[in-house]
């Protein structure tokens, strides 16, 4: 359980950071479909959708390197610098904790690569996507952004030097957070994100302190050191697509904006081999991962368990004799409860 409370924190700052400033999935667009300077007085008729689809784009279509921090109420802290660079055809980013445990993540495409040089390992594995904000894929099927989120634009502020619009994304209901977003006027770039709480609070934030955007990143070079695994230890990450209905699972109710995007098995490390599911949903910007895995009472409690760091909340729970759930997102506490009331097993 304390891992997966871990994990949360470590998801929601990467999240944040990786995932609301560089873009991750998929081919990159051609620099055609690079978004054009916002004319002055369009920024107050764009919708939810549209704003992201702005933002997306930007994020596809801009080479970078800045350095950004992500900031938590509870005052955990991550700064990393970043460089990301396309082509055209793909997408390659490099990734250098400034903080904590050294570490470089590199990206291409879905295609990740971690380096820990104190243990002198490399994990690989891929990812999609999911669970980033702003993705850079397309809105999963399903999604009705703008039936859960109201688009503000709220005026324009200098963020790293650039000119940006304030963008309030409102929630229209209880089971998800607000957002405020800075996206770099000429080209729609989020360079600022603020997760907000009910109240107005902000949970968690991330900037860019300093940003280039106008410096080619040698997209080579990122390649030459992501695919250098000499005196690393290889440890490939195994995630077997699944559905949660393939597993015997399924939601009694659909929780309200949430849709399914993705599922996994872990092959891993529980008890005898077995690993541990994990079913991700989205409600296009925030989303939630469901974890199950055998139900073991030297690691589980006997009670409910719920945390909250800064936006992410995690609760964990018994929900079958043998089964214990985990439910990480960052949104209110009430819907991951919605979660857990509605997952049953489904044969």
């Amino acid at each position: 359980m304390a891992a997966l409370l871990g994990r949360g924190l470590r998801r929601s700052l990467s999240l944040l950071a990786f995932a609301a400033f560089a873009a991750h999935a998929g081919p990159a667009a051609p620099a055609s479909t690079a978004p054009a300077a916002l004319p002055a007085d369009a920024a107050v008729r764009l919708d939810a959708t549209q704003w992201m689809e702005r933002m997306h784009q930007a994020a596809l279509n801009r080479s970078y390197t800045g350095t950004f921090v992500v900031l938590s109420s509870s005052g955990a802290m991550a700064s990393s610098r970043i460089w990301h660079a396309r082509d055209g055809r793909q997408q390659i980013e490099r990734v250098d904790a400034l903080n904590g445990t050294p570490r470089t993540v590199f990206r291409r495409d879905d295609e990740v690569r971690t380096f820990l040089p104190q243990a002198r390992t490399v994990r690989l594995e891929r990812r999609d996507a999911l669970g980033r904000f702003p993705s850079t894929a397309s809105s999963p099927e399903g999604v009705e952004l703008t039936r859960y989120y109201a688009a503000r634009a709220l005026g324009q502020e200098r963020v790293a030097g650039f000119v940006a619009d304030v963008v309030w994304f409102q929630p229209q209901d209880g089971m998800r957070f607000g957002y405020r977003i800075w996206s770099e006027r000429a080209s729609g770039l989020a360079v600022k994100l603020q997760t907000l709480a009910p109240d107005g609070r902000v949970l968690e934030q991330a900037a860019f302190s300093q940003l280039d955007l106008d410096t080619p990143v040698p997209m080579d070079h990122l390649a030459q050191a992501m695919d250098n695994l000499a005196g690393y230890r290889v440890v490939p990450v195994a995630l077997e697509p699944t559905t949660a209905a393939a597993e015997g699972w399924a939601l009694r109710e659909p929780v309200p904006g949430f849709v399914p995007v993705n599922c996994y098995r872990r092959r891993a490390q529980g008890p005898e081999g077995e690993g541990m599911l994990q079913c991700i949903y989205s409600d296009g910007l925030a989303t939630v991962s469901l974890f199950l895995e055998r139900f073991d009472a030297s690691r589980h409690a006997p009670v409910t368990q719920q945390m909250a760091l800064g936006a992410t909340h995690t609760l964990g729970q018994r929900i079958t004799q043998d089964t214990w759930l985990t439910a990480v997102g960052e949104v209110p506490a009430q819907t991951l409860k919605q979660f857990a009331r509605a997952l049953q097993r489904a044969r």
